[in-house]
Parts: C-alpha cells; sequence; structure tokens
C-alpha cells in the first residue's frame, strides 16, 4: 500500500515547483548546486521536493528543527541520487535526527567472549537496522562550508544508507548490473589495500586515512572525495573514480573542469 502511495504521489511532488526560499537555503548552502546544470538543479529541486515529504526530520539535544536544517540536509543527500532516473529516494531510511553540535551514542565491542561497553563522541551515523540516520548540524554546516576537503558528514552517512540497501555496510551497494559486481569487487579491493599499505609506510594519500577502517568506510570516504576533489582522485585512482562515476552516473571532475 505504502509502495503505490508513494507511486502516485511522487509524480504531483515532483511537478510542484521548490518554495523559492527553498531554492535560496541550497544556493545559500550547497555550493555543489552551483556547479550542475539547469537540469540537474531542476532535478535535484524535485528531488529534494520528494524527500522533505517522506522523511521524517527531528531535532535532538534541544534543536529547535528548521527549514533550513531540513533542506540543507535534504539537497546533499539528493546530490547522490541526481544520475538515478528512477530513483527511490533511499526507500528503508525513515527518521533523520539531528543534534546541535557533536554528539555521545554508546557503543558496545565483543571480543571473543568479552563484551565491552563504552560511549563515543560521534558527527553522524547510518544505523543498519531502525531506519534512522544520526547528524550533528555543526558538522553538516561545516561540511557546506570548504566542499575541498573531502569531509562531508551528508555525502558520508547517505553513502552508507545506499550501501546497506542490499542487506549490509560492506561497501558493495546495489549496483546498476550484475556484470558490474566484478570489476566493483576487484578494482575496490585492491584500492582499499593500496590505501592501508600506503598508511602504514607513511605515505600521502588523497583518501582520508579513514577509509582504512573497513570495506564500508572506504565507500562512505571514497563518495565524499568523489564529489569533493573528483580532480584529485581521478588523477590518483582513475580505475576508482571510473567505478564511483558509473555507479553514481555523474562525472564531477567534468563539472569541476567547466567552472
Amino acid at each position: 500500500m505504502i509502495h503505490l502511495l508513494r507511486r502516485f504521489r511522487r509524480p504531483k511532488l515532483r511537478a510542484t515547483p521548490l518554495p523559492r526560499e527553498y531554492v535560496s537555503i541550497i544556493e545559500r548552502n550547497v555550493p555543489h548546486y552551483c556547479e550542475l546544470t539547469r537540469e540537474e538543479k531542476r532535478k535535484l529541486q524535485q528531488d529534494v521536493q520528494v524527500f522533505l515529504a517522506e522523511k521524517r526530520f527531528e531535532g535532538a539535544g534541544g534543536l529547535e528543527m528548521t527549514d533550513e536544517i531540513r533542506v540543507t540536509i535534504a539537497a546533499q543527500a539528493c546530490l547522490l541520487l541526481l544520475g538515478d532516473p528512477k530513483t527511490d529516494y533511499y526507500p528503508y531510511l525513515r527518521n533523520i535526527i539531528v543534534y546541535p553540535s557533536t554528539y555521545v551514542a554508546p557503543t558496545k565491542q565483543q571480543t571473543g567472549h568479552l563484551v565491552t561497553e563504552g560511549a563515543q563522541a560521534r558527527l553522524g551515523e547510518a544505523w543498519s537496522q531502525g531506519g534512522n540516520l544520526v547528524l550533528s548540524w555543526d558538522a553538516v554546516k561545516k561540511g557546506c562550508c570548504d566542499t575541498s576537503d573531502a569531509h562531508n558528514v551528508v555525502l558520508h552517512e547517505f553513502a552508507h544508507v545506499l550501501d546497506n540497501e542490499d542487506g549490509g555496510m560492506d561497501g558493495a551497494p546495489l549496483l546498476p548490473s550484475r556484470s558490474a559486481h566484478a570489476p566493483w569487487a576487484r578494482i575496490l579491493s585492491a584500492e582499499f589495500d593500496n590505501l592501508r599499505r600506503d598508511l602504514a609506510r607513511g605515505a600521502p594519500t588523497v583518501l582520508r586515512p579513514y577509509a582504512a577502517q573497513s570495506p564500508a568506510e572506504f565507500f562512505a570516504v571514497a563518495t565524499e572525495t568523489f564529489f569533493e576533489r573528483p580532480l584529485a582522485l581521478r588523477e590518483r585512482h582513475r580505475a576508482l573514480y571510473d567505478q564511483l562515476r558509473k555507479f553514481y552516473n555523474q562525472d564531477p571532475a567534468a563539472r569541476a573542469e567547466a567552472r
């Protein structure tokens, strides 16, 4: 029933112009927007309209939810979907919880039979179950201010959501075809291993060291770098760049060259 309602509701939402004040928020807070073509801007606005209608935003830690927060996050989340003509808008994501700044989350780590519980300061997290995504508004704003540092918490966490759509965060999201799986696995695995070796010998890297934590974090950090440092990623890691270009059906390096 929900799928049927979405099927009939979405065309109407997409046909409804995004309020001018929302467009102004995007122009002000999402620098990537200015690099898009007119058609891409139109599609992003349509996607934001659907996203805002289908996802529930909730302020936490005393944060009052505003249109600026909702639209800024929605526009960056929809940037990842821009090249997908049949996007389903993160179908398993329901709630976006936003704290004013860094928040503390409980942690649990198991080593053998020993389970250790604690707490960890975080800027964001995408839950593998439950349909929730958590962000720090301060971190969101910082990611908006500098689009060349390859550190954007919204792009990072929504990449995790995409990764999880096949049932697990493992660095292997749903790919456009079965034939795409083998080159994706081969190239990303090799790049992940190369990054770990480079970090071990102290060599400079395009990808942030956090990408070496796991294949899931590698994909999320690679996504940030793909959109924020596309020319450097293409120059140093052309095979990785090409895999991401095919997955997102976008070419940020070409946009950067056209500035």
